[in-house]
């Protein structure tokens, strides 16, 4: 059984918690003279640097991060790992960057994405950083579960953080079989209909950036967004925890149609914006500050990166969020190249460089160019 065989037995059964919508049916658009591999560099790289300027500041309130550190523009000191000799401590990663390359590098192994074997990797090395759904997943996993029974009923962004690999076996020969390869990754963590209609979203975003010349307009991302989430949600409302909103209840779709559009119509910085709905690791707050940051910065790399950290909460997940997005736009060549360098390229507590090595062997595989 492959994967789009899988994943429609999934959703006769109700196991997966998103609906059918016309975009399983619908094959991503050739990605035109714009692509380079330099492009997936840049998301796959993006991502990384993100997270590694975030994790050493995550989870403060902007005002407090500012107020110890001024404004982040370059890594800090990481004091939770132990440094390679000769080398600062900077430049680390978290579990954004290890369960996204750990993704990569299992469908290199496998010559594509096999649910199974990707959910077993993640159980393999010690993730830094995990979130409470991603603990529950490993908890049920290591119990002997079957993989299809271990995501968890969460909104949280710890799936959305990771998708950005599964685009990358289908450059050759782009079919609707993304869109279940998509499914199903988030699904290993994160059964829940904003997570997987989130990443669904994203997923088609990227792939739309990947051969894009130019950054879209801002009112884009809302708007693309929303138009593939919409379709891809079941009918549950999300009640908004935290910020200026808190009693508004709705789809994830719905939240970012109202209020994103409305704070850009406003013209908010971002710092306003995201202070507005929070900005913590539930996706009502996750993706309305990428978003955004986005459709306010994404023609200048550095400054998108730059907001990301400075004036969010979960800032590490954003910024990778972002990183991805502007990676996979701007490419390598567009992401300062201080932060590329200086990346350890770590996946564990000891594998320096092996980030750069799964990149170079996925290329082998997938590059559809000359």
């Amino acid at each position: 059984m492959n994967n789009r065989e899988a994943f429609e037995l999934l959703l006769a059964k109700g196991v997966v918690d998103v609906r059918r919508s016309s975009l399983f049916d619908t094959a991503p658009p050739p990605l035109g003279a714009g692509f380079s591999w330099d492009r997936i560099e840049g998301m796959m790289l993006g991502l990384a640097v993100g997270d590694s300027l975030g994790i050493t500041s995550e989870a403060k309130l902007p005002a407090q991060r500012r107020r110890r550190h001024g404004e982040i523009r370059d890594y800090l000191p990481n004091r939770h790992v132990r440094p390679v000799p000769g080398r600062p401590a900077m430049g680390y990663p978290s579990d954004d960057t290890q369960l996204a390359f750990w993704t990569l590098d299992q469908m290199v192994e496998d010559r594509g994405l096999v649910p199974e074997r990707v959910a077993r990797r993640f159980t393999r090395d010690r993730i830094y950083g995990l979130g409470s759904a991603v603990r529950a997943f490993l908890d049920d996993t290591r119990s002997g579960k079957a993989w299809f029974l271990c995501g968890q009923p969460s909104a949280g962004n710890g799936a959305l953080m990771r998708i950005a690999p599964v685009v990358i076996p289908h450059l050759r020969a782009p079919t609707p079989a993304l869109w279940a390869d998509t499914a199903l990754c988030a699904f290993i963590t994160h059964n829940d209909t904003a997570s997987i209609a989130a990443c669904l979203s994203f997923t088609r975003m990227l792939w739309d950036l990947l051969g894009m010349r130019a950054p879209p307009e801002p009112a884009w991302w809302v708007s693309r967004f929303v138009e593939t989430a919409r379709d891809l949600e079941t009918p549950r409302p999300y009640a908004v925890r935290g910020g200026s909103f808190v009693g508004w209840q709705g789809p994830l779709s719905k939240f970012v149609l109202e209020k994103v559009t409305a704070a850009h119509a406003r013209g908010l910085g971002v710092l306003e914006a995201c202070n507005e709905w929070h900005s913590g690791a539930f996706l009502l707050e996750t993706v309305p500050c990428v978003l955004y940051i986005l459709a306010k910065h994404a023609h200048d790399p550095e400054e998108a990166l730059v907001r990301a950290v400075n004036d969010t909460r979960d800032n590490d997940t954003v910024a990778a969020i972002v990183g991805a997005a502007i990676g996979a736009l701007h490419g390598r060549r567009g992401i300062p190249a201080r932060w590329v360098e200086r990346l350890t390229g770590r996946t564990t507590d000891r594998d320096d460089g092996k980030a750069f090595e799964i990149l170079a062997r996925a290329r082998g595989l997938w590059d559809p160019g000359p």
